[in-house]
């Protein structure tokens, strides 16, 4: 999971859930999708702040009233396995240390608190991927219940971040890459539409020498820059492409890498 503004644009009943579980993992369709990448921005960013925040400072809370850090991780590694068991039958693993007092797991080496965060996060990611369609207002209900919580303890966490003098993630510039120049005979192989999900389609184009990417989610199109003859970037957000080819070399798909996950899109035309 990792960063800011997505190229797929931009995201309470167990019993009524179950019904909807499938026993593998399924292409979700274009509004599933929308709800994984949003769980991919706040999930990725909440796992970079608490890493980037110093062991030390775990302990530490504006105000007597309010959480810790460290009692935010335990709280949201709690609450992603309770929102995301409703989205099927599966049950999280449970040991002899989940029945321990929150006050007591909140007090954990920091290590351990983001590896149990990241665990659930894995959870929910694999949960919401056996989901292929949103159908039902339980599921609905589930999954805003589950990113909004990831976004508020993600917004605590940045003010909280703020006033111990640290950069919340989401306000970090993108990686800076480094552009190379290819030919417009290497770009225009890559033209084509791009099959990300049903319903979710990316579409390359040529202009003026360079290639654009848009999706059919909406927004404008959006500059790809070449780091080498198959890897792109954009400028805009943390995000990069990568084409692949068959044996006999022609373009058969491309890799989306952005929030730390690689998602593969298939050439359809």
């Amino acid at each position: 999971m990792r960063h800011r503004a997505a190229l797929v644009t931009v995201l309470l009943l167990p019993t009524a859930l179950v019904a909807q579980t499938t026993s593998t993992r399924v292409a979700p369709d274009g509004v599933m999708l929308t709800f994984v990448r949003f769980a991919d921005i706040f999930g990725s960013r909440l796992v970079t702040a608490f890493d980037s925040i110093p062991a030390a400072r775990y302990d530490y809370r504006p105000t007597p009233a309010q959480q810790t850090i460290g009692y935010i991780a335990q709280h949201l590694e709690n609450a992603n396995y309770s929102l995301c068991e409703r989205l099927g039958d599966r049950k999280a693993p449970r040991t002899a240390k989940d029945s321990l007092a929150d006050t007591v797991k909140a007090r954990w080496p920091k290590d351990t608190l983001i590896a149990r965060l990241e665990a659930s996060l894995r959870f929910c990611d694999d949960a919401m991927e056996r989901v292929p369609q949103l159908n039902s207002p339980a599921l609905a209900s589930t999954l805003l219940a589950f990113e909004t919580d990831l976004a508020e303890h993600y917004s605590q966490l940045s003010v909280y971040m703020r006033l111990l003098g640290l950069v919340p993630p989401s306000a970090l510039p993108p990686k800076q890459r480094k552009a190379i120049d290819l030919p417009v005979a290497a770009l225009s192989q890559y033209v084509g539409t791009y099959e990300l999900a049903p319903g979710v389609e990316l579409e390359i184009t040529l202009r003026d020498g360079s290639l654009f990417i848009r999706s059919s989610t909406g927004g404008d199109a959006v500059h790809l820059w070449p780091e080498s003859s198959i890897d792109f970037f954009v400028k805009e957000v943390d995000a990069q492409v990568t084409f692949s080819r068959n044996t006999s070399g022609a373009v058969t798909g491309l890799v989306l890498h952005q929030y730390g996950r690689d998602r593969a899109a298939r050439k359809i035309r």
